[in-house]
């Protein structure tokens, strides 16, 4: 196998640990390189731009820049990109977004090593891929409408436990619009209370907690 031939790799994960096991097992393949490592989003986009790799494996959720927004930069400056996200949150709301912003791979960390690896050939290959179990995650998400800037911008600010009086000084309108704002949230999310949408808010990756 040539170097031209070679799928080239960047790895962008804030975990040394994770990185060498990834390097690790890339590198004993025999069409397969890792060019790169990135300690965090902002990395991984400085990365791509000197080394533009075949592959990106970019963790969720990283310092200074996370996968999302890294995605966005790379493809702005590159738009056929091939980005795998790699990470153990299967939230639907992570998993949509990741998508949204031109991934054209969700994979979670526990995936088996086979599958790993056929699924860095599929995506160079131009494929996407989206295993059965992060699909159906994706599945429950799609019939639930989207909530509005505003409301999450509330719902972050519920999930760090302001009331709406402290949501309507902090945001510098009216108590009575934050209620309304509350309504919809839980109406979109389908929950009851403010204390389930702050639940669901974390465990869909609606909000994310530093």
């Amino acid at each position: 196998m040539t170097s031209s031939n070679l799928i080239r790799i960047l790895i962008a994960d804030d975990h040394p640990i994770m990185r060498m096991g990834l390097r690790s097992m890339i590198d004993t393949q025999p069409d397969m390189k890792v060019v790169a490592e990135a300690a965090n989003g902002r990395e991984a986009v400085e990365l791509h731009r000197a080394h533009q790799p075949d592959i990106v494996l970019m963790d969720l959720r990283m310092p200074v820049l996370g996968a999302v927004e890294a995605t966005v930069a790379i493809r702005e400056q590159f738009p056929l990109a091939h980005i795998i996200v790699l990470t153990t949150y299967d939230g639907d709301e992570n998993i949509y977004r990741a998508l949204q912003a031109g991934a054209r791979a969700y994979l979670l960390k526990d995936i088996p090593r086979d599958e790993f690896l056929n699924a860095i050939k599929a995506v160079h290959a131009g494929q996407y891929c989206i295993p059965p179990a992060v699909a159906a995650c994706l599945a429950q998400r799609m019939p639930c409408p989207d909530l509005s800037s505003r409301e999450l911008e509330i719902l972050n600010l519920i999930v760090e436990g302001m009331s709406n009086k402290e949501i309507a000084s902090a945001l510098s309108i009216t108590e009575s619009t934050v209620k309304n704002h509350v309504n919809s949230i839980l109406s979109k999310l389908r929950v009851s209370d403010r204390t389930q949408a702050a639940t669901t808010a974390l465990r869909r990756g609606i909000v994310m907690l530093d």
